[in-house]
């Protein structure tokens, strides 16, 4: 039998003396990703014993604002596409997308 494949994803913070974040690097060599910069970092992560999830959400000082709100419009259609996959519920995954929609719309990000 084969050993167990270990795979490390890499998140490195540098913070100003407030301790807001002013540089964001990551590192996934699974994926040939070695030390890119990042504006933004959303990681949510499922405690079974609490049965909440945990959250990090992390952005730069010089994130732009306009860049946030197409961040957040690809997070909230990749978190529908990954309810989907998870779940198979496709009329919550038809309603996620139309808020998705619904979203973009209100932020004039579909042109």
């Amino acid at each position: 039998m084969a050993g167990m494949h270990k795979s490390k994803i890499e998140l490195n913070i540098e913070l100003d003396e407030n301790r807001v974040p002013e540089n964001l690097h990551w590192t996934a060599e699974d994926g040939g990703i070695s030390n890119e910069e990042a504006k933004a970092i959303m990681l949510s992560v499922w405690d079974s014993n609490a049965k909440e999830s945990l959250r990090i959400d992390l952005w730069t000082k010089d994130m732009p604002v306009d860049e946030m709100k197409v961040f957040f419009y690809q997070t909230l259609v990749s978190m529908s596409d990954t309810f989907n996959r998870a779940t198979q519920d496709e009329k919550m995954t038809a309603t996620m997308k139309d808020f998705c929609d619904y979203f973009a719309e209100k932020l004039e990000l579909k042109k």
